[in-house]
């Protein structure tokens, strides 16, 4: 029997489910792709496409059809009492307090884990449902908070170790050699087959709950990974090494991406002449761009003495001032004068913007045409509910809905992450990129499609299991809603919750998660397709050996803690921005506090709030 005296609840409390996606795609997924996005193996657009594809592909296909009703062990569930509209509302300040602290960190570019999150918001639900006592701050297996605690230290130190061990591996068998092109050509089978025995695995114990894989026999999953890593490194060798042969070592620019289904034939294929030799693509993190026209072209009417969005015109024969609007263009000019003039933080920062404004208002399609209309229309002076005020205000809602769905198809994700040049910033990052060994981008471009097995393969896991921290909530308070009945310690997983939540985790991706990605990746240590597949395959051994002890564990802090790792590869700790590193490590602490206190605070007021004696 359905509650429906608790509509509301139920309503309110999948608005926080979808928010909760919505940050796990803008945060959790968007620090995973950052990787790949920032070694150039793909483009932000491209990490869009596979991040929504394999996200979608590992929940419906795979994903967990039942769901932790006390999430991780962490509060008793006889803490409910049986009441089904006390679980329900638990759940739904849990994930009030875990979406509001991931979206303000998103928002202010600091990666956190949703899944800790969530789980330090349910305890904080717990304290004020049961009380402190009840909540299980040990260890408990592996599935209380000392787990989560111990995550925090562990998890990013053997992630970086793992790391560090397969680049230094790919650094001694390619890197250093004399002509590494033919190492780097010869030899990706071998960690073509390392990186599918990985992603086997991956998806085996954490990426399949529902197939069972991880309860076979452990001859029958040691034969399922290595004969798929193998399989991998036979197919690799026969149809990617002669494709990658005529791509790289002899620059044939004519071979085209299908034609790697030709295999050994491909290295009958004639050398081209010199002339008609290709290029690879260019992996470096700085590259040289053309020179920019001015965002705005100067005005004639510009007066150096505007103020406040009007020029003051002084007519010394009467001593009037003429006041004369000032228009968009000036307005864009001034701030440009100014941003050189001085050389202030807030000014460079500021000019940076604008020329990727500028640039984005010259574009054709949706996004130019929302990026003028914000540009043309600004607001006038006076207050937003000025007559004049609301009508610019009602043209540019339409403008201001385009822009917060495109803006992230569009942003210049590598720019952001260098920093902008005169701020300290920018200085730390060049300081940072000029530490790190730069490699060929012959050899660079060999590992790019490692990297992209392996970050697909991630997401596809992610999709399948992660997606259990949102899913998981919602699905507890349907469920006590639908039947009336507290949930038992499983609840099942509709799939069309599993569908809606990885769109709505895809949607986070790409609307809002170019402010994870600006400040991951490069914005760390200098990054490029060998150093991101190392990091890549590395997180993922993390995550896998924590998997197999139970305890909780961030793809966030795994991946962080592979970027120093390889970072540290360079041989001197100022190839890393330890600043950042320990921007990161604040949050991820201050997450367990915040999250908690925030759930306890919200389900306290209102299970023990003041209210009129019934009747």
């Amino acid at each position: 029997m359905r509650l429906h005296q608790y509509d509301y609840i139920f309503v309110i409390g999948t608005f926080f489910a979808m928010l909760d996606a919505y940050n796990n795609g803008a945060n959790d997924v968007a620090n995973a792709w950052a990787t790949s996005v920032s070694s150039r193996s793909i483009s932000y657009r491209q990490a869009m496409i596979f991040g929504t594809l394999f996200e979608m592909l590992g929940a419906i296909t795979v994903g967990a059809r039942t769901a932790d009703t006390i999430k991780n062990g962490i509060i008793p569930n006889s803490a409910f009492r049986g009441n089904a509209g006390v679980q329900m509302l638990a759940f739904t300040c849990a994930l009030a307090a875990a979406s509001s602290w991931v979206m303000w960190c998103t928002r202010h570019c600091a990666h956190v884990s949703s899944t800790y999150s969530l789980i330090s918001a349910v305890a904080g639900v717990g304290v004020a449902t049961v009380g402190a006592h009840k909540v299980q701050w040990g260890w408990n297996k592996g599935k209380g908070l000392g787990a989560i605690f111990a995550g925090l230290g562990m998890a990013p130190a053997i992630s970086g170790g793992f790391a560090a061990s397969i680049f230094l591996l790919i650094k001694l068998v390619v890197h250093i050699r004399r002509n590494p092109t033919p190492w780097a050509v010869y030899t990706s089978p071998f960690f073509f087959l390392i990186a599918g025995t990985i992603c086997t695995l991956s998806i085996v114990y954490k990426g399949s709950p529902n197939l069972g894989l991880n309860k076979k026999p452990p001859w029958y999953i040691a034969a399922v990974t290595m004969g798929t890593g193998g399989g991998v490194a036979i197919l690799s060798a026969i149809f990617f090494v002669p494709y990658v042969h005529v791509r790289i070592i002899k620059r044939d620019h004519s071979v085209k991406a299908w034609m790697f289904i030709l295999g050994p034939l491909l290295y009958r294929r004639p050398d081209p002449p010199e002339a008609d030799r290709a290029n690879v693509p260019n992996y470096a993190v700085v590259q040289e761009e053309e020179e920019e026209e001015e965002p705005e072209e100067k005005s004639s009417t510009h007066s150096p003495g505007s103020v406040g969005g009007y020029d003051d015109v002084n007519k010394a024969e009467t001593g009037d001032i003429a006041i004369t609007p000032v228009t968009p263009a000036e307005k864009t000019e001034k701030k440009l004068a100014t941003a050189e003039a001085t050389k202030s933080y807030k000014d460079l920062v500021a000019y940076g913007e604008e020329k990727l404004h500028a640039k984005l208002r010259k574009k054709r399609g949706p996004i130019g045409w929302a990026m003028r209309t914000l540009h043309d229309n600004p607001m006038g002076p006076g207050q937003i509910y000025e007559v004049h005020n609301i009508k610019i205000f009602a043209k540019r809602i339409p403008a201001m809905i385009v822009v917060g769905a495109l803006y992230g198809l569009h942003y210049d994700i590598h720019s952001a992450q260098s920093g902008i040049s005169g701020t300290p910033d920018g200085e730390r990052m060049r300081r940072v990129y000029a530490h790190a060994e730069k490699y060929s981008n012959e050899v660079e471009h060999t590992y790019s499609f490692v990297q992209v097995l392996t970050a697909c393969t991630a997401s596809f896991a992610h999709g399948a299991n992660d997606i259990g921290n949102s899913v998981g909530p919602w699905a507890v308070i349907y469920s006590a809603w639908n039947t009336g009945n507290a949930a038992a310690a499983k609840a099942p997983v509709p799939i069309w919750q599993l569908a809606v939540l990885a769109a709505t985790i895809s949607i986070g991706l790409i609307t809002y998660g170019y402010n994870i990605m600006k400040v991951m990746g490069n914005k760390i240590t200098y990054h490029s397709p060998s150093r991101g597949c190392s990091m890549e395959m590395g997180a993922a051994i993390t995550v896998l050996l924590f998997s197999q002890y139970s305890l909780p564990v961030s793809t966030s802090m795994c991946i962080t803690g592979a970027t120093v790792g390889v970072g540290l590869c360079n041989g001197t700790l100022k190839a890393v921005n330890f600043q950042r590193v320990g921007l990161l490590a604040l949050s991820w602490i201050a997450t367990i506090p915040i999250a908690g206190t925030l759930g306890g605070v919200l389900m306290g007021l209102v299970l023990n709030a003041p209210h009129f004696p019934t009747k």
